[in-house]
């Protein structure tokens, strides 16, 4: 069948007996399902345009398998992925492939999400009432009284009752097509193949979100060889997930009532606020002097100190000359008083990490960010902090400069206590000399387009804290 690989690679590299079989064990469904997603995917002639998501669990080297896109995913995070795919590239196929631990447990909220917003994906969601890669765990789906390795006495009312996934998703509004299906004998295997077409070909027509429930075999965890494991599915499973058709709707194209994305630049640039015409560029050459051809930095404080616009003003002036920047923020629960930092690189062509794990540059506007986060500055680097709220300095790093910069008592002055990461931007500038001035008053200007009363005050704070940072207390 063309749509599997001649040889599978993960076994002996792909040669003799071992590169022509998978990884699952005798009697598991897992592959009697992936030979029927294999036909119906042939079967429509859409083996060039799929993209088939594989998450974390049994069918984690589904790419070993099948010639098509793959995507590996994080744990329960299949949906998220296949969203970003499919609106990426809306002619594409996306399959969404998961077991009931990954799409029933900790993929639930985005299982859920994604079906509502009817998007056309298909999801191909294998039931076998354990989790199963992981050693044998209670699962979502596992069964009243079913022993597990976490209830070996059996599933009590205490554990809660097993999670009908198709019946919660067919109430949704979202979905179009919902269907039960199972593998324990020829007939039902049958429709299961016809099931799996189906939602394959709503989603070659556009009109919706199909899902498929796979009630499948696993005789590892029951202990059972695989007849007597099929008999399970049909006498004990069936009962409790009774199959069928759950929901189909006569609907049109789902593109028909949603835009279809647009990736002209012109286009996603305004959405970004930004102007048809190019920015000035004021800076001659890349600022290499701080540290070759990527500079990493790292703002911290207390939510509220303003850490986190001050660190997107700096990756925005970067981008503005010309270069890559990205600003990754990171901050607890609280809008006023958490713990708060970002973490921006500058790179001259590529950024290739946007952590910033030893920053060249440590702006620290509070006490806890600097003893955090001190030790942390490359030799070489420097650490700007506000004078005002941290007295005792700890022990830095031999080789880091360190200056202190009344910030606070600076904002205050101007009386606006918020400019004071204004003041911290043009403290920046003065030390580090990344850019010119002008680069960091031609992003304030920018950001600030829609209040022009309030750009006297952030200039005279960003000249405030040039001043201070080269003549410090």
């Amino acid at each position: 069948m063309s749509v599997f690989y001649d040889h599978f690679e993960r076994h002996s590299h792909g040669e003799g007996l071992k590169g022509h079989s998978t990884h699952y064990c005798p009697g598991c469904g897992h592959g009697l399902a992936h030979r029927d997603l294999a036909e119906a995917i042939e079967a429509l002639g859409i083996q060039d345009r799929t993209v088939l998501v594989s998450p974390v669990g049994c069918s984690v080297f589904a790419y070993y398998y099948f010639d098509v896109g793959n995507t590996q995913a994080a744990h329960g995070r299949a949906p998220a992925v296949a969203i970003g795919h499919k609106l990426a590239n809306p002619d594409s196929i996306v399959i969404s492939y998961q077991g009931d631990g990954d799409l029933a447990s900790i993929g639930l909220a985005e299982t859920v999400s994604t079906a509502q917003m009817g998007i056309p994906l298909t999801v191909i969601f294998i039931n076998n009432a354990i989790y199963g890669m992981t050693g044998g765990q209670l699962a979502p789906t596992s069964l009243m009284g079913q022993k597990t390795s976490t209830s070996p006495d059996g599933r009590t009312s205490a554990m809660g009752m097993p999670l009908r996934m198709a019946e919660l998703i067919a109430q949704l509004d979202g979905p179009v097509y919902v269907e039960r299906v199972a593998l324990y004998d020829a007939k039902q295997r049958i429709k299961a193949r016809k099931a799996i077409e189906k939602a394959l070909r709503i989603q070659k027509e556009g009109r919706g979100y199909a899902f498929i429930e796979v009630l499948a075999e696993c005789p590892t965890h029951l202990k059972m060889n695989p007849t007597e494991t099929e008999k399970w599915v049909k006498e004990c499973m069936e009962p409790v997930y009774p199959l069928g058709v759950k929901k189909d709707l006569t609907v049109e194209p789902w593109w028909d009532s949603a835009k279809v994305p647009s990736f002209d630049a012109g286009k996603l640039l305004t959405l970004i606020g930004a102007g048809k015409e190019p920015p000035t560029r004021h800076a001659k050459t890349f600022p290499t002097h701080l540290g070759g051809n990527d500079i990493s930095f790292k703002l911290a404080g207390s939510g509220g100190d303003g850490a986190q616009t001050a660190a997107l003003l700096l990756a925005r002036a970067s981008i503005n000359e010309g270069f890559d920047a990205t600003n990754i923020p990171s901050y607890g629960p609280e809008s006023r008083g958490g713990t708060s930092y970002a973490d921006v690189h500058i790179a001259q062509e590529e950024v290739l990490n946007p952590a910033a794990p030893d920053p060249m540059v440590l702006v620290a506007f509070n006490a806890p960010s600097f003893a955090k986060f001190a030790s942390t500055v490359r030799s070489g680097g420097v650490i700007i902090y506000d004078s005002t709220v941290v007295q005792d300095l700890p022990p830095v790093p031999e080789g880091v400069r360190v200056v202190g910069v009344p910030m606070t008592q600076v904002a205050q002055g101007l009386e606006r206590p918020m400019v004071k990461n204004i003041v911290a931007l043009g403290a920046i500038q003065a030390v580090t000399q990344i850019f010119p001035g002008e680069t960091f008053l031609a992003t304030i200007r920018t950001v600030l387009k829609d209040k022009p009363a309030l750009l006297p005050l952030n200039e005279a704070a960003f000249a405030a804290g040039q001043r201070h940072a080269l003549t410090p207390a």
